[in-house]
């Protein structure tokens, strides 16, 4: 048997439901009584309710808003400006798929609202999982703080910080080895400059190159008159 949504009955009276929730006000909808509407807006608001779009229309009224009368107006501004659309409370209102099932319309709200904030939820933990995946984390906030981490599974708990500091330090002295033996290239380079531009000028030098320790700097002039002793 198949089920019809947006129907219902108030009373006595059929309705199809407009809106399920007023905004701000969950205990209230709006309907509309359809054995009160002439043909013309009748007819075709029976076919869009049981068109596809009007059946996986959350609310009736973004179906109607696309549906037009007989004479080309939009059925839910027709509702609306004849006023025709009725606000009442969701506890008078009972939804009637078919002629063997009945709810209250409150008690479908609820139901609706709590499968909804259900899947939000488990939609945000999945969403929460996939950008986290399997990373611990304290490695995570060390990471943002720009320090390096070490995961060792055998180590013993609250270990981790001394092994992610150790490898800090490693990492540390690695760097001062590489700067170490730069530093000692580049003074090799600038005394090698420096006796090839003496012997351009012409001046002799007995300076060796020295790899450890930075070459004295000439001293520029003449050098010092001999002193000749009685």
């Amino acid at each position: 048997m198949s089920f019809l949504r947006h129907i219902g009955k108030m009373g006595d009276r059929k309705v199809a439901i407009i809106f399920r929730e007023v905004p701000n006000e969950p205990h209230m909808c709006l309907v509309t009584y359809t054995e009160t509407l002439n043909q013309h807006i009748h007819d075709p608001m029976m076919r869009c309710i049981e068109s596809d779009i009007g059946q996986h229309s959350q609310n009736l009224a973004d179906a109607l808003n696309r549906t037009h009368t007989k004479d080309g107006r939009y059925l839910l501004q027709v509702l609306h400006k004849e006023g025709l659309i009725k606000k009442v409370q969701t506890s008078q209102v009972v939804i009637t798929p078919n002629s063997t099932t009945s709810i209250k319309l409150e008690e479908l709200n609820k139901i609706l609202d709590e499968m909804e904030q259900g899947e939000a939820a488990v939609k945000r933990l999945s969403e929460m999982d996939a950008s986290r995946g399997l990373q611990d984390p304290v490695d995570v906030a060390r990471r943002m703080r720009g320090e390096s981490t070490v995961n060792n599974p055998s180590a013993p708990a609250g270990t981790q910080g001394v092994l992610a500091d150790n490898a800090i330090a490693n990492n540390l002295l690695s760097q001062a080895r590489k700067m170490e033996v730069e530093a000692k290239g580049l003074l090799a380079e600038s005394a090698r400059l420096n006796q090839e531009a003496n012997d351009m000028l012409g001046i002799p030098t007995t300076t060796q190159i020295n790899t450890t320790s930075t070459p004295t700097a000439k001293k520029r002039g003449r050098p010092a008159k001999a002193t000749v002793t009685a």
